[in-house]
């Protein structure tokens, strides 16, 4: 998932980089973006790296299985055939 710390920085650089007399006006906007920004992401479809190695080894082991099975099945279907 997005890591709420990175939005978290993001937020504070742009409340950083506004003249002092914003200052309230940026905490609010701080606010509401962070909240308009988790709310967007968290509707996103989105995966984290370590879920997505993790899901490419399982389909790199699945696939290993398939071929294992494809030709144990062939093995089989030759040994029933009649000659």
């Amino acid at each position: 998932m997005i890591n709420p710390a990175k939005i978290e920085e993001i937020a504070k650089q742009l409340t950083e980089n506004m003249p002092q007399g914003m200052k309230n006006l940026a905490e609010n906007f701080e606010a509401k973006t962070k909240q308009v920004l988790q709310n967007k992401l968290s509707q996103m479809d989105f995966v984290s790296r370590e879920e997505f190695d993790i899901q490419s080894q399982v389909l790199i082991r699945t696939r290993e299985k398939l071929v294992q099975l494809e030709e144990r099945v062939s093995q089989l279907e030759a040994k029933l055939k009649p000659e």
